[in-house]
């Protein structure tokens, strides 16, 4: 903005003084951080509730007599411009002052601070607290306020808006090319790829449901519009960031158009051949260690459900054996588990204009297909199933494994082909040390499975000793108590007797390794107890420094 065009602002801003989105401060030299994040609050809030754009904090003016006096706060200009960045560590969910702009006034300097309204649906906090106004005082945000806001409506769809000052030109011809063809092959027992070309480009993306009667949307800017035409989503990021995690580490940003970048980002995953099976075992196998599908398809949900409201942006690691994929917003229809079946269609979308978008050119299925067949593939490829973290309404955390956690899993998966996906999910958490429903293990034992004690299975003999190394299935195995009574009792009658101590170190690596060390001690106070009651051995020290001996050199 101009000098002349902020003069008319700051007239306009001091004619109405000070109401819910507008606060004038005189601000001195120094003004405390901590302040202007709770004004921040309240004017964000308060805007969002008056249905305006934006509200202001006005520096450099008298609050009584309404005069510019000029502030001294930050000349610095560089230290001015990072306030933007204390005030985005600072509130919750992070968002910033728009702009600063500075008026040099002949009656002294101004600053004007854009601050944004808080999203629908969503208010801003400041270090944990919300606030509001109430005339010109800043008060802690109300109730009724606080669910006013929260109770907005979320079906009003961010991507089905129209661009204003958008037009034909900001979409990129690679992408709108792909989408065409994308379009022609769903479509391909109703139109010919030829006639799909020879329609008008507004005819086209109307019926691929991009646009609106030959107008830009959001989501045509998403998924066709050039990078350079971003701007026009402001303050949306509109980025997917790619992020490698481990030894080296580096990133990538990707910006419009998404049809096209999402498979750029799947190119700098490093997807090399992993061999699932040791060399020296009979059946070898190898597999790329990510499938292409599944990562397209989880990166595809996240931008299809991203709530686009929050101004995040949709973010890859990549780590040495897994994928990361984070997205904005709670899991919108029911919960991940209820699509593992592959039977249950969503009713809603949180992006119904996106959604629909996508599904026109083939990026993803409105059936809720997707969860399934990517735990369907990653079982076909011997490796874990996916893993969901919900943090509740702030974000959707999906893992896609790139290696093995338990060989004897992956093992038997190669020799089980044709086990049901429910036996796969059950024998997927045993792998990870995961509860199971009492009615999985039954069904998991009946066929011999999987063995051990509540909450130790693992892989059962028949199946580690056909698939597994023979000497990695013994150290899990629980052997039976007169094994370790045994050991006990020629111990003792070797060396005369023994401290709890030494036992523990005969017994600690010889009990399964399924145990933990707690378990282990309480499992060789048990057979001591034990053995002592059968009068096998006798205990000569006290409770507290037991020395056990032979029940027979007792005289």
């Amino acid at each position: 903005m101009t000098s002349a065009d902020l003069k008319v602002l700051l007239d306009q801003l001091i004619a109405a003084w000070e109401n819910e989105v507008a606060e004038f401060k005189q601000a001195g030299n120094e003004y405390d951080t901590d302040k202007i994040g709770e004004y921040f609050s309240a004017l964000s809030n308060e805007a969002n509730l008056r249905c305006v754009e934006r509200a202001w904090l006005v520096f450099g003016i008298n609050d009584k007599t309404r005069a510019i006096v000029g502030t001294d706060y930050r000349r610095d200009a560089d230290r001015l411009q990072r306030l933007k960045n204390q005030l985005a560590q600072g509130t919750e969910p992070s968002i910033t002052v728009r702009n600063i702009h500075v008026l040099d006034d002949e009656r002294g300097r101004v600053i004007l601070m854009e601050i944004p309204a808080a999203p629908r649906g969503i208010p801003i906090s400041w270090k944990g607290h919300y606030y509001a106004r109430a005339g010109e005082s800043r008060v802690p945000l109300g109730l009724d306020k606080l669910d006013e806001i929260r109770q907005q409506t979320l079906l009003q769809d961010w991507t089905a808006q129209l661009v204003a000052g958008a037009s034909l030109d900001d979409l990129d011809e690679g992408a709108v090319r792909r989408a065409r063809e994308s379009f022609a092959q769903k479509y391909a027992n109703r139109f010919s790829s030829e006639e799909v070309e020879r329609w008008p480009l507004t005819v086209f993306l109307d019926r691929a449901r991009i646009t609106q009667n030959g107008k830009i949307t959001r989501a045509a800017l998403l998924l066709l519009g050039q990078a350079k035409s971003a701007w026009h989503l402001s303050p949306h990021p509109v980025q997917l960031t790619w992020k490698l995690e481990g030894v080296e580490r580096a990133y990538e940003h990707f910006g419009p158009p998404f049809l096209l970048e999402t498979t750029h980002l799947y190119q700098r995953i490093r997807n090399i051949q992993l061999r699932i099976l040791p060399e020296d075992q009979l059946l070898p196998v190898e597999v790329s260690k990510y499938d292409q599908k599944v990562v397209l398809e989880a990166l595809h949900n996240c931008l299809a459900h991203q709530d686009y409201t929050r101004n995040g942006r949709v973010v890859v690691t990549e780590r040495p054996d897994r994928l990361l994929f984070e997205n904005e917003g709670g899991f919108f229809e029911g919960q991940p588990s209820d699509y593992l079946e592959g039977n249950k269609i969503p009713r809603r979308y949180r992006n119904p204009f996106l959604a629909q978008a996508m599904a026109e050119l083939n990026m993803i299925d409105t059936m809720g297909y997707g969860i399934h067949d990517m735990h369907a593939r990653q079982a076909k490829r011997y490796f874990p199933m996916p893993d969901y973290d919900l943090d509740e309404a702030s974000a959707v955390r999906l893992t896609i494994y790139g290696g093995v956690v338990d060989p004897a899993y992956s093992r038997l998966l190669i020799q089980k082909t044709d086990l049901p996906l429910a036996d796969v999910l059950a024998l997927d958490r045993v792998q990870k040390k995961l509860l199971i429903p009492e009615e999985a293990v039954t069904r998991l034992k009946r066929m011999k499975l999987i063995e051990g004690r509540k909450p130790n299975y693992h892989v059962s003999a028949a199946v580690a000793e056909a698939t597994a190394n023979k000497a990695e299935y013994i150290r899990t195995r629980a052997q039976d108590d007169e094994f370790y009574a045994k050991l006990i009792i020629d111990y003792l009658e070797k060396f005369g007797q023994a401290t709890r101590a030494e036992i523990n170190k005969l017994l600690g690596s010889k009990l399964s390794d399924a145990l933990d060390d707690r378990q282990k001690y309480n499992k060789i106070g048990n057979l001591l107890t034990k053995l002592r009651r059968q009068g096998r051995i006798v205990n000569t020290g006290s409770d507290t420094a037991p020395s056990w001996k032979p029940a027979k050199r007792i005289t």
